[in-house]
């Protein structure tokens, strides 16, 4: 039977909501699930917006979402990069640009995250913005760094002298030093700006930062471009101590997103360290869950 076209905002969202399985966002409910699709409120959680604003969406008392909302709209609801596209147009939005940095997560890598959500990963921009992160990230580096308007930058957050977690946690050692990792990062960044030249996010952050840092004004002006490498780092946390873990930095084909994952050798002291955080945060997400 041919699905009927949906043509109204609200009314693709409950298609859309309906069609997504629980188990590709991470929720495992067990039996005795009614819902075959998300809840209103599992999609409101993932998208980062109120119950009520997701149901005023889709009974239409809501029909023009701000470009922020329809992009966490469509990565909740793991669209295809169509789908994004036609939200955008019927919310009376401008589809994104491919001349700029692109923050859509495919389908197939969000259930590619789901299923590691055991690693401590994260998903960023090819300009370094963190878009999306693992309990398990959460729970060894601590929650999203500040920063200023827009996402959590990484260049941001390193450059401006502002912490990704306190002191007892933080990365005390890599296998490049400190200089080879800032010159990596902006040597980076300019190849990113080269590639996306109208991205005026990537614009902003490069300005922020010439006139905040005096190392990214040197290393931004010797010219250096290149790509940001994987490498080991020392992590010292508050509760189990230095831990030593392979970063490594996987580029997402046709999209320019970098998931970076710490990972250990089975059976090693870090192995154990990481399998006690993640024990401690499945428990610390059923208390909250509880509590709510």
């Amino acid at each position: 039977m041919r699905q009927k076209q949906i043509s109204d905002l609200g009314g693709m969202l409950r298609a859309w909501r309906d069609r997504l399985s629980p188990v590709d966002v991470g929720i495992y409910s067990g039996e005795g699930r009614r819902a075959a699709g998300l809840r209103r409120e599992e999609l409101a959680a993932l998208a980062g917006l109120s119950v009520d604003y997701v149901v005023r969406l889709e009974q239409g008392r809501a029909r023009h979402p701000s470009d922020q909302v329809a992009t966490a709209l469509s990565r909740a609801l793991q669209l295809s990069d169509a789908e994004r596209d036609h939200l955008f147009v019927v919310a009376g939005l401008l589809p994104p640009s491919p001349r700029q940095v692109p923050s859509h997560i495919p389908p197939g890598v969000q259930r590619l995250i789901a299923r590691l959500g055991e690693t401590p990963l994260a998903v960023f921009s090819a300009s370094w913005d963190l878009i999306s992160q693992s309990p398990l990230w959460t729970a060894l580096l601590g929650d999203p760094f500040p920063a200023g308007p827009g996402r959590p930058n990484l260049l941001r957050q390193h450059f401006s002298g502002t912490s990704q977690c306190d002191d007892r946690k933080r990365v005390v050692s890599q296998s490049g030093s400190p200089a080879m990792f800032e010159a990596s990062l902006v040597a980076d960044l300019r190849r990113v700006s080269g590639h996306y030249p109208d991205d005026q996010g990537v614009k902003a952050l490069v300005e922020e930062l010439l006139g905040s840092s005096e190392r990214f004004r040197t290393l931004w002006h010797s010219g250096a471009v290149g790509e940001h490498q994987s490498e080991r780092k020392v992590i010292r946390h508050d509760v189990v101590g230095d831990i030593e873990l392979d970063c490594d930095v996987f580029s997402v084909a046709g999209t320019d997103l970098r998931i970076v994952a710490y990972t250990a050798a089975a059976g090693s002291e870090a192995a154990e360290k990481l399998d006690f955080l993640r024990v401690s945060a499945v428990t610390s997400s059923s208390v909250s869950a509880a509590t709510t």
